[in-house]
């Protein structure tokens, strides 16, 4: 049986009335398993406006009835989090566990948008002059948007709706046209929370739902994460509207492992982070740099066989560690990349290319590939593949690897596998990158800190989720006040100071 996924406008369910749908496809099957509507204009419009009619009220609304609001959306999803997982991984091809883990990180989000009323405080200061106070206050902006990507479709929509909505702010929501079933969900049980209609708004759509949320006046902020290419574009025709833009771009994460390192666990950390998720994540492994021939040589022999041992399949299944990909389409992409790398001249240690599952036969299932003897030249280390590709780079010492991925135009992560406390430091003090793990492959900080990476990895200044949400999705107004006394002071021209 297939479904059609509608929109969510003004508290409630919307069909879409355009006729322009497309498929969507079950990953681990290749079956159309359903269809999406796509907004025209029109249906994009009306998700703006309901947001804008209810902002004023949402906004005058007490920060403290908000986040009651938030406490019991967060109670929520933990009853909801295996029926959200299950959406994901029937559209998305990830594996259940990876689907529920992606699901808690944003519920993380959510714990700390709860604590929207404290974080609101302005500051104030007594007598700045005779006489004279100042505070501060910060204020939502009006309207906002989010558009996500593909790759996690419940957690970085919770990275942005309930930490804007926190800040009185209110939200249209435009998910991956791919898998798009749990950005509905999630606006339904906000809605069971009691937010009221018209503050959080979904709409599903293509280009021409992108277009109308970068161009319409009303919407006052962008949010948006995917690809360099597409977030450039987002942040300046969102910027040239006026608009305030957060463009999360692509990514080539470097993990250095060095001489020293405990290669056991380094191997397995790797190997989880460049295949977990089918290498479909911004914060994925791509890139090993082995700093000496012997740690390369060691390493590359302790990685051959836990990826030539990975299980692929369908991620209903508990035994697999890795899904399909997206699309066939997608999977034709990756695949041309791994020919390119072949004809570039790095060594194809493993070739996944012609992977086929015994029994689903339709699937869009790639093995996984690993190469060796890749120089920093080569396209497949220069762009981001985004799938079960990793590329191993051998560089004579730890200088020549922070040279590399300081070079490198993408900055999100990087990480580094060491048992020295000095390289540790130095290796995080020097890499030129956003966020940096030392023994751990995935950095991605906690909800109390913020996401974004540097360079063509992010476009804007203020990162996701933590204080720096806080920040976009607010104005500071600074407010100074005097009362004054019943004695005439008479006229006073020159400019007021704090001085006597």
């Amino acid at each position: 049986m297939t479904y059609t996924v509608p929109h969510f406008i003004q508290g409630k369910i919307v069909q879409g009335r355009s006729n322009h749908t497309q498929p969507l496809y079950n990953p681990a099957t290749g079956e159309i398993i359903g269809q999406v509507a796509l907004a025209d204009k029109q249906e994009a419009t009306a998700a703006i406006f309901a947001a804008k009619a209810a902002f004023p009220s949402w906004a005058a609304t007490p920060a403290t009835q908000r986040t009651q609001i938030l406490f019991k959306f967060n109670h929520l999803l933990h009853q909801h989090l295996d029926e959200l997982a299950e959406l994901i991984t029937r559209e998305h091809g990830k594996t259940l566990t990876d689907a529920r883990g992606s699901v808690l990180r944003g519920i993380e989000v959510v714990e700390f948008a709860c604590g929207g009323p404290n974080l609101l405080k302005g500051a104030f200061s007594d007598n700045v002059s005779k006489g004279i106070d100042t505070y501060s206050m910060r204020q939502p902006l009006g309207v906002c948007a989010g558009i996500t990507p593909f790759n996690f479709p419940a957690m970085i929509a919770l990275w942005m709706f309930p930490l804007a909505i926190a800040c009185g702010n209110t939200f249209v929501l435009k998910p991956s046209e791919k898998d798009p079933s749990c950005s509905v969900r999630l606006a339904q049980l906000m809605h069971e929370a009691g937010l009221p209609d018209g503050v959080l708004n979904v709409v599903q759509g293509d280009k021409i739902a992108v277009e109308v949320l970068l161009t319409h006046p009303d919407i006052a902020a962008v949010s948006f994460v995917g690809s360099t290419n597409v977030a450039e574009i987002v942040y300046k025709t969102a910027a040239a509207h006026g608009k305030r833009v957060q463009a999360m771009g692509g990514a080539k994460n470097h993990a250095v492992i060095m001489p020293d390192a405990d290669l056991e666990q380094a191997a397995d950390a790797i190997v989880g982070a460049a295949y977990g998720s089918a290498g479909e994540r911004c914060m994925a492994i791509s890139a090993v740099v082995a700093v000496g021939e012997s740690t390369a040589n060691h390493f590359i022999n302790k990685l051959k066989n836990r990826v030539l041992d990975l299980k692929i399949g369908d991620g209903h299944s508990p035994e697999v560690e890795m899904g399909p990909l997206i699309t066939a389409e997608h999977r034709e992409r990756v695949k041309s990349y791994v020919d390119l790398g072949v004809n570039e001249g790095a060594k194809l240690v493993i070739d996944g290319r012609d992977y086929q599952h015994p029994t689903l036969k339709n699937g869009f299932y790639l093995g996984g590939c690993l190469f060796d003897h890749v120089a920093p030249h080569m396209r497949i280390y220069r762009e981001e593949i985004f799938g079960p590709v990793l590329c191993v780079l051998r560089a004579p010492d730890l200088e020549t690897a922070l040279q590399w991925i300081n070079a490198h135009p993408f900055g999100n992560g990087t990480a580094i596998f060491t048992q020295s406390g000095h390289s540790a430091r130095e290796f995080a003090t020097q890499a030129q990158i956003g966020m940096v793990g030392i023994n751990l492959p995935i950095p991605v900080p906690s909800a109390a800190h913020s996401f974004g990476g540097w360079k063509l990895s992010f476009f804007g200044d203020t990162g996701m989720y933590g204080t720096d949400a806080i920040h976009f999705y607010t104005r500071l107004k600074k407010v100074l006040e005097r009362w004054p006394s019943a004695v005439k002071v008479g006229v006073d021209f020159n400019i007021p100071t704090a001085r006597a």
